[in-house]
C-alpha cells in the first residue's frame, strides 16, 4: 500500500513539475488557450435599482444609481431615443470579449477566426455606418498579431493592419484604441500603440507606412463602396504621434482626444488635421520602471521646441484616463464655458483614477482653464452611453450614463448646486 502510494505521489509531483515546466516554456500557448475560453464565456446580465451613492464635488453633488448588472469590459454603449425616459431594455451594449447585450440578453458575436483576447485584447470600439456595425477587434495568426476592422453582419474584414513588430509578450492591445466620431462625410478613429512600455510598437507612431499611433480618417462614400463591393476601403492618417489614443469628442466643430502616457504623462489634446503628436520622442511622462518591464528611462518633455503638439494638459502622475466627450446641459449651463468631460481607470498610488475630469477651456478652445477631479468610489470608468455617433446620451431629467470595468452600467445625476 505504501509502495502504491508512493507511485502515485511520485506521478502526481511529475506531472505538476511537467505543467510548471511547460506553463513557463510556453506561454503564447496559455494564452492561446486562456482566450478561447475567454471567448466562450457567457456574460450574465441583470437590471438593477440600487440606493446608490452621493459624492461630493466643489460646487455640486453626483448621485450614482447602478442600473445594469453584466461582468464585463465595454466596447460601446450605444442609446439612441435622446430625451426619453431611461430604459435598460433599449441599451445596445458590445462588450470586449466579443458579446451584444439588448433588450437585457447577452449574445455571442459571430467574430472571425482571428479574433483574440490574448495579451488584453478583444473588441476595443464599434462604429456605426448606415444601420451597419464594423468592430475594430485585436487578432493573431500564427505569430502575427494585428488590428482589423470587421463588418460583423456581413462577416467581411475591411482592413488589416500589419503585424507588430515586438515580440508578443511585449504587445498589449489595451493600447489599441477604444473610440471614434462621426465628423460630417468622415469617420475619425483612434489606434494606438499596442504596448506597455516603449518598444519597438513605439516607433510606428511617427511611421507614415503604418496606422499604428494615429488618428485615423474613413471617407463615409468610400466605406460604403467597400461595404458594397470589393473596393479597397481607403484610411488615411489624420493626426499621429498618438501613444494611447482612447477618447474622441468633437467641441464646436474642433476635434479633441484623451490617451494614455507612459508612466504619466496623460494628455488631452486639441486634435488638428496633419498635426504630430510627439510619440515616442517626447512625453511628459517617462518609461515604466525596470519591474514592470521598461528601463526607467525619462522622454524630451518640450514638445514645441522638438516641432511637436504640446497637449492642453498632461496629468503627471497620470490618472488611468479613458474616454471623452462633451458635459452633460446641466454642466454647460452652470458654467455657461465650454466643457469637456473625461473618465478615468485605476490611476495609481500617487494618483487615483475611478473618477471623472471635467475640463473648462478658454473662448478660442486653445487653453485649460481649469480642471475638477471627482472620485466615484472604486469604479473602473470606460465609456459613456452615447448615440451611434458618439454624442453624448442624457435622458429627460439631465441624467448621463457610465459604464465600469466588469460591473455594469451607472446613471449619474448632479444636483444641489450651490
Amino acid at each position: 500500500m505504501t509502495k502504491k502510494f508512493l507511485i502515485i505521489f511520485a506521478l502526481w509531483l511529475l506531472s505538476i513539475l511537467f505543467t510548471a515546466i511547460w506553463t513557463f516554456e510556453n506561454p503564447e500557448k496559455i494564452e492561446k488557450i486562456k482566450s478561447y475560453f475567454k471567448k466562450k464565456q457567457k456574460v450574465q446580465v441583470e437590471a438593477v435599482v440600487d440606493d446608490g451613492q452621493k459624492f461630493i464635488a466643489n460646487s455640486f453633488s453626483i448621485e450614482v444609481n447602478k442600473v445594469l448588472d453584466f461582468n464585463d469590459k465595454t466596447a460601446f454603449v450605444i442609446y439612441n431615443e435622446f430625451n426619453d425616459a431611461f430604459d435598460q431594455k433599449k441599451l445596445e451594449i458590445y462588450t470586449q470579449n466579443g458579446t451584444l447585450i439588448q433588450n437585457l440578453k447577452s449574445k455571442k458575436i459571430n467574430l472571425p477566426k482571428h479574433f483574440t483576447l490574448q495579451r488584453n485584447g478583444g473588441v476595443k470600439t464599434i462604429i456605426s455606418f448606415n444601420k451597419k456595425k464594423i468592430a475594430l477587434i485585436s487578432s493573431s495568426e500564427k505569430n502575427c498579431f494585428f488590428a482589423s476592422l470587421f463588418l460583423i453582419n456581413d462577416q467581411k474584414e475591411l482592413f488589416r493592419s500589419n503585424c507588430l513588430p515586438e515580440v508578443a509578450k511585449n504587445n498589449d492591445f489595451n493600447g489599441l484604441g477604444s473610440s471614434n466620431v462621426h465628423l460630417g462625410d468622415k469617420i475619425l478613429f483612434s489606434l494606438g500603440t499596442p504596448e506597455k512600455h516603449a518598444s519597438k510598437n513605439s516607433t510606428l507612431a511617427q511611421l507614415d507606412n503604418s496606422k499604428f499611433g494615429k488618428i485615423l480618417e474613413i471617407d463615409k462614400n468610400n466605406l460604403n463602396n467597400s461595404i458594397n463591393s470589393d473596393s479597397e476601403l481607403k484610411i488615411e492618417t489624420f493626426s499621429k504621434g498618438h501613444r494611447v489614443p482612447q477618447g474622441l469628442t468633437i467641441l464646436r466643430d474642433s476635434i479633441f482626444n484623451v490617451e494614455h502616457g507612459p508612466k504619466g504623462g496623460d494628455e488631452l489634446n486639441k486634435v488638428i488635421k496633419g498635426k504630430n503628436y510627439g510619440w515616442p520622442n517626447v512625453s511628459y511622462g517617462t518609461n515604466y520602471l525596470k519591474d514592470n518591464g521598461g528601463d526607467g528611462s525619462s522622454f524630451k518633455i518640450n514638445h514645441e521646441k522638438n516641432n511637436f503638439e504640446e497637449p492642453l494638459f498632461a496629468f503627471v502622475p497620470s490618472v488611468g484616463i479613458s474616454s471623452l466627450n462633451n458635459c452633460p446641459k446641466v454642466l454647460k449651463q452652470y458654467y455657461e464655458k465650454d466643457c469637456l468631460m473625461a473618465l478615468s481607470l485605476y490611476g495609481n498610488n500617487l494618483r487615483k483614477g475611478h473618477s471623472i475630469i471635467i475640463f473648462l477651456l478658454s473662448e478660442n478652445l486653445n487653453k485649460v482653464e481649469s480642471i475638477e477631479k471627482i472620485q466615484l468610489g472604486n469604479l473602473i470608468l470606460r465609456h459613456f452611453v452615447t448615440n451611434n455617433e458618439n454624442v453624448l446620451y442624457e435622458d429627460k431629467n439631465g441624467n448621463i450614463y457610465i459604464s465600469a470595468d466588469k460591473k455594469g452600467i451607472f446613471r449619474l445625476s448632479f444636483k444641489d448646486f450651490r
